[in-house]
């Protein structure tokens, strides 16, 4: 290998091994998901479930039914 190229890669390699050495004992700071992640996500959750339970339960829908059988048609009018 070229002394130059050996070179490069050393100084690469050395600068990869400071950054992970300097980061390694830098306090971990408390971003906003680390503090407030969980509650913002069951708040999620329970919004979600609370709108879809209203909907769910309130409004009048028939679900499933088919109208085959319950719906005759019209008399034509000309």
């Amino acid at each position: 290998m070229f002394p130059v190229t050996r070179a490069a890669q050393s100084l690469v390699a050395r600068g990869i091994l400071h950054t992970a050495v300097r980061q390694a004992h830098r306090k971990h700071e408390l971003t906003f998901h680390d503090k407030y992640g969980t509650m913002v996500l069951l708040g999620g959750a329970a919004m979600f479930s609370a709108v879809w339970g209203y909907v769910l339960t309130q409004l009048k829908i028939e679900w499933g039914f088919s109208p085959v059988g319950r719906i005759t048609p019209r008399e034509w009018r000309e």
